[in-house]
């Protein structure tokens, strides 16, 4: 059943099934997409937010209190002692993270929009979203990077930015920042592309390799996105940085300024990888997405490319075998990467399902490497095409681990 009730009312557990407020002052976050509240750092910045009333469904979600109704908007309420940031399993955080990544795609299509027509993007909303995604990343650091490359190649604009936004942040954590400083990462990974906007769809969208003159046209797109953050003041200058500097490259051959060295700053360093990263592993108009192990070690060898400390950084966040690799074991099995570990990168926990020897499926089975009892080990990764595997992605991220 529907009951509107006061925002001050809303409490984590509340089904929300839509704002009472126009179209276009929707939390973007949110928009058009119904949704069980479970963040209380979302909660708070609903609060906070200038929307008043929301619709709730009481059939798949807590119902207001009897009290409920007498509230005021403005009434200050304590926030629920669930801990949105509490650790949770990879199949757990992988049932938060597919909604988040619902949202997030709503979210980034109105923002760029608002963007591409020349309104301001709010912030509150922006950082509702950061927020929420940092969050996940918290609760499981390879949930929602790994299912955000699971993107088809016309939602590439927008869920890269996503993408870029958790890789930013869990890159962030791994370094050791500052919780704000993790906040404005993720901030600048979500704003990189939004320049992008501005360049025509018949470019972006190119089923083929952009010629020379499209590709000129194309790199226009950070100075593009600068001008549009520019008009919004909340920006921070590592926002706009990133957005202007993330195609650059430490040797000096980037663009758009042939930046070298310490002339890049920290955080334009950690989004150049980052969006390489997720560039290379993700379905495009033009290629498929390489596998996530052959792009860690292919991103390793361009050198003059990236920053190599903070590149070694970026491997320990995202693994020497991310989530979805494909490896064959010491006990002649074929394994898919299925959660990393905490005690060893060489060591994660994988599902095998089939034999190298005879090619044919085994029983699958979850093995954790990095349990004192198990004697197997990684030998090496392997691609999913000379196996005549199709899908591998759907080994992992319908996994049971347990």
């Amino acid at each position: 059943m529907l009951r509107k009730i006061l925002v001050c009312d809303l409490t984590v557990g509340m089904y929300i099934h839509e704002f009472c407020r126009p179209w276009v002052d929707d939390p973007f976050w949110i928009n058009n997409v119904e949704s069980l509240l479970q963040d209380a750092a979302v909660l708070e910045r609903i609060w906070q937010s200038s929307t008043t009333e929301v619709w709730i469904d009481t059939a798949r979600g807590l119902q207001p209190s009897v009290n409920s109704a007498a509230a005021a908007p403005g009434t200050q309420q304590e926030i629920p002692t669930v801990s949105d940031a509490s650790p949770s399993t990879m199949n757990e955080e992988l049932a938060r993270a597919r909604m988040i990544c619902g949202r997030a795609k709503a979210a980034v299509i109105a923002m760029f929009s608002e963007a591409k027509m020349g309104r301001a993007i709010q912030s509150e909303d922006v950082d509702l979203m950061v927020e929420e995604i940092s969050n996940s990343v918290m609760r499981n650091p390879h949930a929602l990077i790994s299912l955000s490359r699971l993107k088809t190649s016309d939602e590439y604009t927008y869920m890269h930015s996503v993408a870029v936004c958790a890789l930013m942040v869990a890159l962030a954590r791994q370094m050791a920042l500052s919780e704000a400083q993790v906040r404005e990462a993720g901030v600048a990974g979500l704003m990189h592309d939004v320049g992008k906007m501005m360049i025509s769809n018949a470019i972006l969208n190119k089923p083929d390799r952009l010629t020379p003159d499209e590709f000129e046209t194309m790199k226009y797109h950070p100075e593009a996105g600068v001008k549009i953050l520019q008009e919004n003041h909340h920006m921070t200058q590592a926002v706009k940085d990133v957005c202007l500097h993330h195609h650059e490259k430490i040797d000096g051959t980037g663009y758009p300024h042939h930046l070298s060295g310490d002339q890049i700053s920290v955080f334009a360093k950690m989004g150049a990888i980052c969006d390489v990263y997720d560039a290379v592993t993700s379905e495009r108009p033009y290629k498929k997405g390489w596998d996530a192990a052959y792009s860690i070690r292919e991103m390793a060898s361009w050198k003059g490319h990236f920053d190599p400390m903070v590149f070694q950084h970026f491997v320990r966040t995202v693994g020497i075998y991310p989530v979805g690799a494909l490896v064959r074991l010491k006990s002649e099995q074929l394994g898919v990467v299925i959660e990393q570990s905490s005690k060893s990168l060489l060591k994660p926990v994988v599902k095998v399902f089939m034999s190298t020897r005879t090619r044919m499926n085994v029983e699958p089975a979850v093995i954790n490497l990095a349990h004192p009892d198990t004697r197997d080990a990684i030998v090496k990764f392997e691609l999913a095409q000379d196996w005549g595997i199709g899908n591998v992605d759907a080994l992992w991220s319908k996994s049971s681990v347990g």
